[in-house]
């Protein structure tokens, strides 16, 4: 039997201005695919090559794939849906195969919109893409309603089987890096090669706006000394120079976060790398900073998300603008290079509000700084309490650089002006008077690296989109175009899959009555003991 796997063709200018990012993916199903038997696997990475429909035909008429697989965060969904028509067309008897977050809480809106997919593979994705390719070698219509966690149409009407149950030991997943070519996966601030690696899958917080904790249900991390292993790994025979941490919050559990940098030490790994956190982690750990420095910690995202402290309860941050300010100053003191995450484009969003985010970047100083565009997915609770003030249903923009709400007091094209006015200050102000002097060494030639990856996407027109709406900047605001497709309508409430099983455990506070909090804050800590099994309830 041979799978295919391809990843769809969605470009956005937002984080891939960094570079191109491996699609882990598909290493964790072609892992455990071998692992079962299933050994002729391919893969087309269509986003990072940048193939169009007539290069995509031709691949698939040559390969001839049994299975065809790919997935979708919310914006790629139409991208995905158009590559698996063009699968069906070349080669009819293809199962069509569908996975990713979008899907598994849209499926019924997206089998409407797609028909012509065969499965969909709702939440955690390694075991029951065993289960289909079993299927697949056989019967698949008179086999998949004994699968668990896929949906299908049959007879013109939605199938939904009972959920997968999540996969308890991550560590016995064995992920095959080599499916991928590693010479296109370059991170631009360092000129090297770059890997995700996972340390925990899922978050045991459940904020309104958020979906880690929807997908992946159930909290559960590694092993340290088996991450590290991994990364060995992608340094020794891939050839990785930095990476990333994929998690939200890898700090949460701080007694395996400071084992893992333990283990980076003691085997001399000498890879930088990088993670977002939350403002609270960091000041919990201040005395820490400088050991996590060691362990090649080089860069920190954090979810300060707004100035206004209007805007911070609002999300229920439970940080303060103090804290804010002095997690920065801790992280810049050990050696860190830190960024903030401001959130713009809320309804009450004005340009007095967005001045204050700069005047505040300028206070924190952070080394970066990054303006993200108010997107509520649309299967989180959120997007549900938000009703009519969302009124752009076209999934292709909701990137975090696409204005997806109208502020009152101003229109879209404005508040792209203004962010645009925000990020030309801070970097102006940076590039001439900060990084230049910012020392010797790492942390010098990683901001100079960061601001070549800025003026590199500006000068193609890549970074927000700006090519593709054409903002060249004020003077061209009356002629912005977002180009929505003003065709597309928010999704029945009864086609959206709104609730997820999430098993949880909090100090001081009952599931029942718990409460939404933002990656950026929140009162809850895990305890510094985990279970044996690696952590997933946290305490």
């Amino acid at each position: 039997m041979r799978i295919l796997f391809i990843h769809p063709n969605y470009h956005s200018g937002g984080a891939e201005i960094a570079g191109n990012w491996p699609p882990a993916w598909v290493a964790y199903l072609t892992g455990v695919l071998k692992q079962a038997g299933f050994s002729d696997v391919h893969v087309i990475d269509a986003m990072t090559d940048r193939l169009d429909d007539a290069v995509l035909r031709a691949r698939i008429a040559q390969l001839q794939p049994d299975i065809l697989g790919t997935t979708a965060i919310t914006p790629a969904i139409y991208a995905a849906e158009r590559l698996l028509a063009l699968a069906k067309e070349v080669s009819p008897r293809t199962l069509t195969v569908l996975g990713g977050i979008h899907a598994t809480f849209m499926y019924r809106q997206v089998l409407a919109e797609a028909p012509w997919i065969d499965c969909i593979v709702r939440g955690e994705g390694e075991e029951i893409m065993v289960e289909v390719a079993r299927a697949a070698a056989g019967d698949f219509a008179a086999a998949r309603a004994a699968i668990k966690g896929i949906a299908y149409l049959e007879d013109g009407k939605v199938v939904a089987t009972p959920a997968a149950p999540t996969i308890r030991n991550l560590d016995a997943l064995c992920p095959d890096w080599s499916i991928l070519e590693w010479e296109k996966y370059t991170y631009i601030p360092l000129g090297t090669r770059v890997a995700i690696p996972n340390f925990a899958r899922g978050c045991p917080f459940t904020c309104s706006f958020c979906s880690q904790w929807k997908f992946w249900r159930d909290y559960r991390i590694r092993d340290p000394r088996r991450v590290v292993d991994e990364i060995v790994r992608l340094r020794d025979e891939h050839g990785v120079g930095f990476f990333i941490l994929a998690d939200e919050e890898p700090t949460i559990n701080r007694k395996k976060f400071v084992a893992f940098c333990q283990e980076l030490i003691d085997r001399k790994v000498g890879l930088l790398w990088g993670m977002n956190t939350r403002v609270t982690d960091i000041i919990r750990d201040a005395d820490l900073l400088p050991f996590y420095r060691r362990a090649g910690l080089i860069h920190v995202s954090l979810g300060t998300e707004a100035a206004a402290q209007l805007k911070l309860d609002l999300f229920r941050k439970e940080t303060t603008i103090a804290q804010n300010k002095r997690a920065i100053r801790l992280l810049r003191e050990a050696g860190i290079v830190v960024e903030a995450q401001f959130i713009v484009g809320l309804e009450n969003e004005t340009p007095e509000t967005l001045e204050e985010t700069y005047r505040m970047a300028r206070d924190w100083d952070p080394d970066l700084a990054n303006w993200s565009m108010y997107t509520p997915w649309p299967f989180s609770d959120l997007f549900r309490e938000l009703g009519d003030r969302v009124e752009i249903f076209d999934y292709e923009k909701y990137n975090f650089v696409t204005p997806i709400i109208k502020p009152a007091a101003m229109d879209r094209a404005e508040l792209l002006d203004r962010v645009m006015h925000n990020y030309r200050r801070f970097y102006a102000r940076k590039a001439l008077f900060s990084y230049p002097f910012a020392g010797s060494g790492e942390r010098r030639r990683y901001l100079l690296g960061c601001l070549k990856a800025f003026l590199k996407a500006g000068f193609r027109r890549t970074f927000y989109d700006l090519g593709k709406v054409g903002y060249w900047g004020p003077q061209s605001r009356k002629k912005v175009d977002f180009r929505f497709d003003t065709a597309r309508r928010r999704a029945d409430p009864d086609e959206v899959e709104w609730t997820s099983v999430h098993n949880r455990r909090s100090v001081g506070e009952r599931p029942a009555a718990r409460k939404a909090m933002a990656c950026g804050g929140g009162s809850e800590q895990l305890m510094e003991e985990g279970p044996a099994d690696g952590g997933r309830n946290p305490s």
